[in-house]
């Protein structure tokens, strides 16, 4: 399931973890259980959720998690090159 959660993540890039839960059938504390366990073997890291702009102007206000006090995290190399079906586990 994690090389779905990554396949899903580079596919598209922004997800709610809710989405993220829908699309993988599973629960969203368990999607977060699976990018926390991701930042931590290298393949995502977090991203600082401070925005200096106005969410009201905001081209991905919708999709942004700055403005409600959520998670950001971003891919890193190696979770953009890591093909599927290749270990992911530290």
């Amino acid at each position: 399931m994690l090389n779905e959660l990554l396949d899903l993540l580079r596919s598209k890039g922004t997800y709610r973890v809710s989405e993220l839960a829908e699309e993988l059938d599973t629960t969203p504390a368990m999607v977060e259980q699976m990018l926390e366990d991701l930042e931590r073997w290298g393949y995502l890291k977090r991203v600082d959720a401070s925005c200096p702009g106005s969410c009201k102007h905001c081209p991905v206000a919708g999709l942004c998690a700055a403005g409600s006090g959520g998670r950001l995290w971003s891919l890193t190399e190696k979770g953009r090159t890591t093909e599927r079906g290749a270990e992911t586990s530290a």
